[in-house]
């Protein structure tokens, strides 16, 4: 019989976590008090599993942080895997995308009797795209450029620029989120009624969610930066951010070349 200890092995064998099932549980609880919210207006069981969800995501990820910079468990070939099951992430997300631009895209270039048979309906009042979404283009675009020179100061051992980098990026997320409320909340036309609205609204709404969510990721980088976490070679909490920060920028760019440019001319 070999001597060898065990857990001597370069691969990350978690313990047992609740977090997994509490997950499904607090999911599970938000759809259907979703359901109920649209029938009845009522919101006090989609607001406790909104609350489940948000505890188990923090509760989840503190422990993937403790393995990873206290417990030493992310080793080179952990971070392998976590760089594969990320990438395969952020391509279903890309499939997600897809999913709007062709609801979008078959909408717009078939035309249906009911909405007139042209594109956009008669009664849609479209959103100038070079006014508030050029705005958001370019501030999306200068915070792509911000997270990337925060990257780059990480990699060269430069915390300093590494928190103003992230604290740029984070606060254009701010601003992005701010000018996109405020589009909607000056936009002549709703969610309901027809399909122009509905395609609108959930690709552009569904990619601001995505910029929230990437936000308060980069909000928690931020966070342990400044609690001096991260190193040049062990960062990928770091790294993964910044993918999802670079995605949701690349999908902006055909929202507003699809949706604002193209379907105002």
């Amino acid at each position: 019989m070999s001597s060898r200890n065990p857990n001597s092995h370069e691969y990350h064998l978690v313990e047992p976590s609740p977090w997994p099932l509490l997950a499904s549980i607090g999911a599970l609880i938000l759809c259907i008090g979703a359901v109920i919210y649209f029938r009845t207006d009522d919101l006090w069981l989609m607001l406790i599993g909104l609350a489940i969800v948000i505890y188990v995501t923090y509760m989840w990820f503190r422990d993937i942080i403790i393995e990873g910079e206290h417990q030493g468990h992310h080793t080179p070939v952990v971070q392998i895997g976590l760089r594969y099951g990320m990438t395969l992430f952020i391509a279903s997300e890309v499939m997600f995308f897809v999913a709007w631009f062709w609801a979008y895209f078959n909408a717009s270039l078939f035309p249906t009797e009911q909405i007139g048979s042209v594109w956009p309906p008669a009664e849609i009042h479209l959103m100038d795209p070079w006014h508030i979404p050029l705005i958001n283009t370019l501030i999306l675009l200068l915070s792509g450029t911000t997270v990337t020179w925060a990257h780059h100061a990480l990699t060269e051992g430069n915390r300093k620029e590494l928190i103003q980098g992230l604290w740029c990026t984070v606060a254009l997320g701010i601003i992005f989120t701010g000018f996109q409320v405020y589009e909607y909340m000056h936009a002549d036309f709703a969610f309901s009624g027809h399909i122009y609205g509905a395609t609108f609204y959930m690709a552009t709404g569904f990619h601001g969610f995505h910029v929230l969510m990437g936000t308060v990721m980069l909000i928690v980088c931020l966070g342990r930066s400044i609690a001096g976490h991260f190193k040049a070679d062990h960062h990928f909490g770091f790294e993964a951010a910044a993918w999802y920060w670079h995605f949701v920028d690349v999908v902006w760019l055909f929202l507003f070349a699809a949706i604002y440019v193209w379907g105002y001319y």
